[in-house]
């Protein structure tokens, strides 16, 4: 079997067999077949696509090129949940603590910020000592003591993806649905979850654009997971506008942990922080089904706003710091204080209502912050940060607050205010509500 081969092949639109993908992405991370030929591959995929089954195929591929977690001998329901990414995106934090509290375990493993995105792993490293490199054997022992464990991805764990995805990004094949599909699953598929929860993003802040293509994207996941034998629940999720009240490492996982606070539940919740939890609770609902341990939907929702008001969720969250390294009483320290000096005011110029907070020039704008990185490497700051004082659909006179700044310096700040005040948008009529949950896909 020879490479160009299985490049014409695919070029020509022809379904690959196991084998020709198996002997490509092999021979790849052997280093036997060159960056221009997978290059090659890539760019086909992109424009001939891939059937189901041969997504299948390239994902278990991915996924056998490397370690496994192996969680044998954990209790599950063993179920995890997956973003395709946005702005203010923090629901892993609530979810997995609250999961947890009901019985399921979630093997979290994430990643961090890069571009207009955030990283889970960022905001956990903005908790003192906090520790989100974690060996297997620590791995396995937090998730039975706590529920959840939240860790980052090894060079062990599926090595191809690692491989691919670097060559993906400079080659112009990177929204190849395929390839995004079997780059999320063969990673979910190794930390050893049993079945998981998609939030499919859509929106100026996500990956994509709009509901059609991330219902694609969700429909190949869903597809792709059950040829594996894995149980999928894909949610369309709206990230047009920022989720919740905070953008920023530490200051999401200050607000994770308000909205965990058993004062939050049912009414007491911020109205700013609404969003957030509407979309943590659609998540952690289906999670709670596919581990058995709800009916339907709004059984789920209901276990999930009991369990927030009982206070078990909170108490899983802290307990969580101090296993994975953290110091608790120096967290609570921190908590409505940890924030950088240079810092500065974005008020309203105009009375009417707020239309749209684009989410993705707040994005871009974080970067420029400290909150994100341009690339993988760069350094966070853990005190930067935007805190909104009103969102969409919100009233203002003009020269009220609409969003305090926070940056790692003062040019950062200077040069990130005119892209935040450009991203709110003002008109004199109340703007139409968005469904923040458009639609399932099983």
């Amino acid at each position: 079997m020879r490479a160009v081969d299985v490049i014409m092949n695919k070029r020509a639109g022809k379904e690959l067999s196991r084998q020709e993908i198996a002997f490509l992405i092999g021979g790849y991370v052997a280093g036997e077949i060159p960056d221009y030929q997978v290059s090659a591959w890539a760019m086909a995929v992109f424009f001939q696509g891939m059937s189901a089954a041969e997504t299948a195929a390239l994902t278990e591929v991915m996924l056998k090129s490397g370690a496994v977690m192996d969680l044998a001998g954990v209790p599950g329901p063993l179920v995890d949940k997956h973003s395709t990414g946005g702005v203010g995106d923090k629901t892993s934090l609530i979810l997995a603590p609250l999961v947890a509290s009901l019985g399921i375990r979630d093997p979290m493993m994430s990643g961090r910020a890069l571009g207009h995105t955030g990283g889970t792993l960022d905001k956990l490293d903005a908790i003192p000592g906090y520790r989100t490199s974690l060996s297997a054997d620590e791995f396995k022992k937090i998730l039975v003591k706590d529920g959840f464990a939240m860790t980052g991805q090894t060079k062990d764990i599926v090595p191809a993806d690692r491989l691919l995805y670097a060559l993906r990004d400079v080659s112009g094949t990177v929204e190849s649905i395929p390839l995004i599909t079997a780059s999320i699953l063969s990673k979910k598929a190794a930390e050893g979850a049993d079945s998981l929860v998609l939030d499919v993003k859509y929106g100026s802040g996500a990956f994509m654009k709009n509901p059609i293509e991330a219902e694609k994207l969700a429909r190949s996941m869903v597809d792709t997971g059950s040829a594996m034998g894995k149980k999928i629940i894909a949610l369309l999720t709206d990230m047009d506008e920022p989720l919740g009240k905070m953008v920023g490492n530490f200051l999401e996982v200050e607000e994770c942990f308000e909205c965990l606070d058993p004062r939050s539940a049912g009414s007491g919740i911020d109205p700013l922080s609404a969003d957030l939890m509407e979309v943590t609770f659609a998540l952690a609902a289906r999670m709670l089904m596919l581990g058995g341990k709800a009916k339907n939907a709004a059984e789920g929702r209901a276990l999930c706003e009991n369990a927030i008001a009982g206070g078990r969720p909170k108490e899983l969250f802290l307990a969580n710091i101090v296993s994975q390294g953290g110091d608790v009483e120096k967290f609570l320290s921190l908590v409505g204080t940890y924030r950088s000096q240079h810092k500065a005011e974005i008020t309203a110029p105009q009375d009417g209502y707020i239309t749209r907070i684009d989410a993705w020039k707040i994005g871009h704008a974080g970067v420029e912050l400290g909150i994100g990185r341009n690339r993988a490497g760069d350094p966070v700051s853990p005190v930067a940060g935007i805190e909104f004082h009103r969102k969409r659909g919100a009233a203002v006179k003009k020269g009220d607050p609409v969003m305090t700044v926070w940056a790692k310096d003062r040019p950062s700040l200077d040069a990130a205010l005119p892209r935040l005040a450009e991203a709110v948008e003002y008109a004199e009529n109340i703007p139409v509500a968005r469904a923040l949950v458009l639609k399932e896909i099983t």
